[in-house]
């Protein structure tokens, strides 16, 4: 499988992905690497910028600095897995620790949880 080839199946794996934990999500439009086209889209996680590698041997940190780059100022990761692997996710330890004090996801951009959609009933 070459390698253009193995990238659009990876952004779609991990669209499937996304959607298995009940996030909408799509393979992004591919235009030439910007805030607006990301490897993968979903409506839900507009805030986010998500960048895809579906390789053997990813450099890391060229994957993060393409992430970066194309982030357009938002938050980014790295979506990560080689064959037979599982996925991993890269991010700056910024974003890992604004994940953990709930500063991210955006109050507005949060997804409700069971237990809150109980109480608005």
């Amino acid at each position: 499988m070459n390698s253009r080839r193995k990238g659009k199946v990876g952004e779609r794996e991990f669209a499937a992905l996304l959607r298995e934990h009940g996030f909408d999500a799509r393979r992004g439009q591919q235009f030439s690497g910007s805030p607006d086209s990301p490897d993968v889209v979903s409506d839900a996680l507009e805030w986010l910028h998500v960048e895809v590698k579906r390789v053997q041997n990813l450099n890391l940190t060229d994957a993060c600095v393409q992430a970066e780059g194309d982030c357009g100022g938002k938050p980014w990761v790295v979506a990560h897995r080689r064959n037979h692997a599982p996925w991993l996710i890269t991010m700056r330890a910024e974003t890992f620790f604004n994940f953990l004090r709930g500063v991210l996801p955006p109050e507005d951009q949060q997804q409700p949880t069971e237990k809150s959609k109980e109480q608005k009933v």
